[in-house]
């Protein structure tokens, strides 16, 4: 039997089942277990599935905690993120960004370029945007009001995205998929991503390689309908092959 072969029906185990250990699988398909192992690691790297220790388990949608925790989670690669993007927006580009802590990250970094105009549904974009030395000129998009996130949202900020333009859409993402795309855990917060995307030039995904792989329940975009991914790393080579496929510069 071939790899892909292989690989495809261990994907039809671990669906059924919800997941499997690398002997049990190693016996049903008559390979040794280290073969096993590296066709698990290529179904993970691939987003297909998720290993863990001892075997492998079905892939489960990512779930985001509160605002708060989400600042706390790699923040030393939010920082290297929001760097890069700082040497990417030229002074007097006109951007969309969206609610996230990514986003906010960003913003800070951001705040020290001349000159920009940012359209945003987030209070804490704005405020770090509007405290820099950039003299960025900011509006902040109406809407129902979200606490957790200090977010607008909703059919008015929607409506009033749709009367701008901008060179990039920056948007903070949940998860990234090969197959699925770029996802979001929350519906408002997609559709507010979706018609910036609608409204702008480029799109620049900022994430993490933490959430390379991971899928989500609402699904933003298909991966190429990116033009760049400005992550804290760089990827692996069955994800950067994927994004080379779609035409994904990254960063």
């Amino acid at each position: 039997m071939k790899p892909r072969q292989r690989q495809s029906r261990i994907l039809d185990v671990v669906a059924r089942e919800g997941e499997a250990t690398v002997d049990a699988l190693a016996d049903e398909f008559e390979v040794s277990a280290e073969t096993i192992r590296r066709d698990l690691a290529q179904l993970a790297m691939s987003g297909a599935l998720q290993k863990v220790h001892g075997g492998a388990r079905r892939l489960r949608l990512h779930a985001e905690g509160s605002f708060a925790e989400r600042m706390g989670e790699d923040a030393a690669a939010k920082q290297v993120i929001a760097q890069k993007l700082a040497t990417i927006v030229e002074p007097g580009d006109t951007l969309f960004m969206d609610t996230g802590t990514t986003t906010l990250f960003c913003a800070e970094a951001l705040a020290q370029v001349a000159r920009l105009t940012v359209i945003t549904n987030s209070v804490r974009v704005a405020q770090a945007l509007s405290r820099g030395s950039g003299g960025a000129r900011v509006f902040l998009l109406g809407g129902e009001y979200a606490a957790d996130n200090a977010q607008t949202r909703g059919a008015l900020a929607l409506d009033q995205i749709d009367r701008f333009q901008a060179d990039h859409a920056v948007l903070a993402v949940a998860a990234l998929d090969p197959v699925a795309g770029v996802a979001n855990t929350d519906i408002e917060e997609t559709q507010v991503a979706r018609r910036m995307m609608a409204n702008a030039t480029h799109v620049i995904v900022v994430a993490q390689a933490a959430k390379l792989g991971r899928k989500a329940a609402h699904r933003i975009c298909r991966l190429d309908e990116v033009d760049m991914l400005v992550c804290d790393t760089v990827p692996g080579d069955a994800f950067r092959a994927a994004l080379a496929a779609a035409q994904v510069q990254v960063r």
